[in-house]
């Protein structure tokens, strides 16, 4: 590919980081979180907003995620599962980001370096071809729903609002992981999903508090 066949790829790679990050994005459906009530205290409150904070920054790096296997796919059927499943995902980014905006908190402050980070891993994964990159996508969901399990037995129990953007999320990720089976994702070897999970353990944990 010439010079310029490659430059519009990157200018839309560009536009979809700034989109991600600058908090641009908007949901294509209504969010789970409408006509739901939630009476919170002041603690959890709190609580509701840094767990909703990782949330948004999880968001954050599967956009990238996607976005940089994306860009690095071979084939237009694995490309096309992708960007469609990073367009459900911003879904999640925008009722993230609107809930952190109710209960008066913001995102990461480290939400570029979580993108940045995230685009490459998935740029890297592509470069090995399209089924290594489904199976980090396969993976990448499994382990986010194990996330979101947790989350959900932690959110504060009158949080409805919360709590119904999260359940749906689960259910979007299992299916995302699903479809990257059925098209003939492998499964990892143990190393790397052990990275995976320390790599995603640094962010959540940062993440929570910045």
């Amino acid at each position: 590919m010439g010079p310029d066949g490659l430059l519009e790829p990157l200018i839309t790679a560009a536009d979809r980081a700034l989109r991600a990050v600058c908090g641009l994005v908007e949901a294509s459906r209504p969010s789970p979180a409408q006509d739901l009530r939630s009476d919170l205290s002041d603690a959890e409150r709190r609580e509701a907003a840094a767990l909703m904070r990782v949330n948004h920054a999880g968001e954050i790096a599967a956009q990238a995620l996607y976005h940089g296997q994306a860009l690095a796919a071979r084939g237009e059927s694995t490309r096309a599962l992708l960007l469609q499943a990073a367009r459900e995902e911003s879904d999640h980014l925008a009722w993230c980001e609107a809930r952190l905006a109710e209960l008066g908190s913001r995102p990461s402050l480290l939400n570029p370096l979580w993108y940045a980070g995230s685009f490459a891993i998935g740029a890297i994964a592509a470069v090995f071809g399209d089924r290594t990159s489904l199976g980090f996508v396969a993976e990448t969901e499994r382990q986010v729903e194990g996330h979101l399990d947790e989350h959900l037995s932690r959110l504060p129990a009158g949080d409805e609002r919360s709590r119904a953007i999260v359940r749906t999320m689960r259910a979007d990720e299992a299916r995302h992981a699903s479809s990257a089976h059925a098209a003939g994702a492998p499964r990892l070897p143990g190393p790397v999903r052990a990275l995976m999970r320390q790599t995603a353990r640094v962010m959540t944990h940062t993440a929570y508090w910045v």
